[in-house]
């Protein structure tokens, strides 16, 4: 939860909170790395293609549940998402 002055402005979160949001950027990036690698593992076969996959439904299930603590803290994952390079 972020506290607010007066005028509406956001204060800073705590530590805690800068820990958690670094935690879930990690964990967003991770799971955009394991999903980026299932496109790596096409050529190598059925088997690799299903492990890639689920490497990248773990990552993502840790992504979303650090998301989900973010989002009980009243913080909008969405405000700490990576933006995809072009």
């Amino acid at each position: 939860m972020t506290a607010s002055i007066d005028r509406g402005v956001a204060v800073n979160p705590s530590v805690a909170h800068a820990e958690l949001i670094a935690t879930f950027k990690r964990a967003e990036a991770e799971a955009a790395h394991k999903f980026g690698l299932i496109q790596s593992a096409a050529h190598k076969g059925p088997k690799a293609i299903q492990a890639a996959s689920e490497t990248a439904v773990k990552a993502a299930k840790r992504r979303d549940s650090y998301a989900k603590k973010l989002e009980d803290l009243g913080l909008n994952p969405k405000d700490f998402a990576i933006q995809p390079t072009a």
